[in-house]
């Protein structure tokens, strides 16, 4: 996806946050990729810990090519598919 993502934008100026999210939102590639993007405005606390417990209990599968950055966090309910 940034890779896409990436791509689309290269060379033009990143003036705006307007300009960002419409720049990500246009990307598409031949797969038929598509992607959707919103400005989120929010704001979050800094320096919130995750406990080991909390992190256990993440439906998450690391991947077997450089596990710390491929990572797929499926929901709770579901059973995670080994990609």
């Amino acid at each position: 996806m940034f890779s896409a993502i990436s791509m689309n934008w290269r060379g033009r100026p990143l003036v705006s946050h307007e300009v960002i999210i419409n720049l990500i939102s246009a990307t598409t590639n031949k797969s038929g990729l598509k992607i959707y993007a919103e400005l989120d405005t929010h704001s979050y606390k800094k320096g919130i810990k995750i406990l080991d417990s909390q992190f256990s209990n993440l439906n998450i599968h690391f991947h077997e090519t450089n596990p710390k950055l491929n990572y797929t966090i499926y929901p709770l309910n579901t059973i995670s598919i080994k990609l």
